[in-house]
């Protein structure tokens, strides 16, 4: 890998320890590159853009065997009216390809980002390194503080 991407570059800023893991671009399904990496999928998060308009989406990592629960979320932020965004929409909204929408990669953008509580039993998680393809393990306590999530029972099992 030649060029660190910008979540890379802000747990460098923070001093923050991570490892890069790599995997197929073509594979979109995290349930499939927590196989990949040889770990179980609740190590592996997604991160999800969930509009509520006027307000600025979410962003909202599960676990790669979850699904988010629309009916909890709205329950947690108070919001009338959530949708998951559309492929195209999560791109326009972060400028991110699907598959590398990271919370770390957008900092500074306005959003609020949400981590399933499920997150809090383990040491470390992956998540997107902003770039498809690639993913950094980094720990959740680290990932918490940096991004300002707020953790939260928002995601069921598929």
């Amino acid at each position: 890998m030649a060029e660190k991407t910008l979540a890379m570059k802000v747990l460098e800023g923070q001093k923050v320890a991570y490892e890069v893991f790599s995997y197929p671009t073509t594979e979109r399904d995290a349930a499939v590159i927590a196989t990949h990496f040889g770990v179980p999928p609740e190590q592996v998060f997604k991160t999800l853009v969930v509009e509520r308009a006027p307000a600025k989406p979410l962003l909202v990592l599960v676990p790669a065997h979850c699904q988010l629960n629309l009916k909890k979320l709205a329950q947690v932020t108070g919001d009338k009216k959530l949708k998951m965004a559309t492929h195209a929409q999560a791109e326009a909204l972060t400028k991110l390809q699907v598959g590398g929408i990271s919370p770390l990669a957008l900092l500074n953008k306005g959003f609020v980002v949400l981590i399933d509580q499920s997150a809090q039993a383990q040491d470390k998680i992956f998540v997107s390194a902003g770039q498809k393809g690639l993913n950094l393990r980094v720990a959740t306590a680290d990932l918490g503080r940096i991004t300002h999530a707020r953790f939260v029972d928002v995601a069921e099992e598929l």
